[in-house]
């Protein structure tokens, strides 16, 4: 990249929180790393989250930042939020005198603001990547000192400076796009009926009250469906809880799981897919054509779920039931489309025309563009 060849390329990624956010920085990197084998590659996250654990298995070095969110409802413990803040920012110079990095990429989550904020100080090049259709804060805060800020969703203007803004899409596991097996054969490997309508439920990485509570309520009409079938993924915490539930109502037709590894035969094996709104989920659906019918999350900032799950519903793409409707609506939605052959087929002929291709080898390209100034 540099005009000294003999320089290793350094690139640091900051992030996380959640698996939206940790799942487009690892593809990040493991796009940069197979153009560049020996650049080295550091990661920032905030300590105690997910990425803790998720990157070191991915086979990245990372480094945990005290930092935590703003607490909006008890203020006096905001605090303690800024004593973490002020040692985060001490701790990401150290980072910055130590690693020294070509680019600093932020994927937004808590640990990005103090570390890409740092960055920016010491007019090292930084990359933003925005997943949802509403900014978040901490990038809006970064963004008048970007070097360039790539997003999921037209009509980005309203948040960042328009000439920096770059169209890539979200990074989705590479996996999830190479699965060659048929519906029916992904059925079988997910051990449920290969020839039935399938439903196939996720709340997300660490499950969803509000869904898993829909679906107990709903288990005996679901078991009236004798040509649906559910696949249940109920997350850890709501593992015992549903297990018991769906034992106690004997309904054969649901199959139960805390959580999926083989994410890419269970959405080949569905006819229509159940989901949070989470900016990763809505760019699995998309890239894979797959129906779907949103539940978004109200316990998020700026209740962002909503606003990415209307960016489909407005072009026909999903199909959207408000958290607090759920249990009222959700199971009989869902009953009623999976067998409505024409109404999937249009939602998934849809949803797949929004995919954006090739997001982690658009966003290492404008990387790469930005260190080669």
């Amino acid at each position: 990249m540099s005009g000294n060849n003999q320089q290793q390329l350094k690139v640091l990624v900051s992030g996380g929180g959640t698996g939206g956010h940790i799942f487009p920085a690892l593809s990040i990197a493991n796009e940069m790393r197979r153009r560049h084998p020996d650049a080295r590659i550091l990661f920032v996250g905030a300590e105690g989250r997910m990425e803790m654990e998720k990157v070191p298995a991915a086979g990245y070095n990372i480094i945990g930042l005290p930092v935590s969110g703003f607490d909006r409802k008890h203020l006096l413990r905001n605090f303690k939020v800024l004593a973490r803040l002020f040692k985060s920012m001490n701790l990401a110079k150290k980072i910055l005198n130590d690693f020294k990095p070509d680019i600093a990429i932020g994927v937004g989550g808590y640990a990005s603001g103090p570390m890409l904020k740092e960055a920016q100080k010491r007019g090292i090049p930084t990359l933003l990547q925005e997943q949802n259709s509403y900014a978040g804060v901490t990038n809006k805060l970064l963004a008048a000192k970007a070097d360039c800020i790539c997003v999921a969703y037209e009509g980005m203007e309203r948040f960042f400076p328009q000439d920096k803004i770059v169209l890539t899409g979200n990074p989705v596991r590479r996996n999830l796009l190479e699965c060659g097996a048929t519906p029916e054969q992904a059925r079988q490997a997910m051990g449920v009926d290969p020839d039935k309508h399938t439903i196939l439920i996720i709340g997300g990485s660490l499950g969803a009250r509000t869904i898993n509570n829909a679906i107990i309520e709903g288990l005996s009409r679901i078991g009236e469906a004798h040509n649906v079938q559910v696949i249940w993924q109920t997350g850890k915490g709501y593992d015992q809880q549903c297990r018991e539930a769906l034992n106690a109502s004997g309904v054969k037709n649901v199959k139960q799981m805390a959580f999926i590894s083989n994410m890419d035969m269970a959405y080949r094996a569905a006819d229509l897919v159940v989901s949070r709104a989470g900016a990763s989920s809505i760019s699995e659906l998309q890239l894979l054509g797959k129906a779907a019918i949103l539940v978004p999350s109200p316990n998020v900032a700026e209740d962002h779920q909503t606003k990415n799950a209307m960016a489909l519903v407005n072009r026909d793409a999903a199909m959207m039931v408000r958290d607090a409707d759920a249990p009222t609506q959700l199971v009989e939605t869902m009953l009623a489309t999976v067998t409505d052959k024409e109404k999937t087929a249009s939602l998934g002929t849809n949803v797949l025309s929004m995919a954006l291709r090739d997001a982690a080898e658009r966003i290492v390209d404008e990387a790469e563009k930005i260190m080669r100034k």
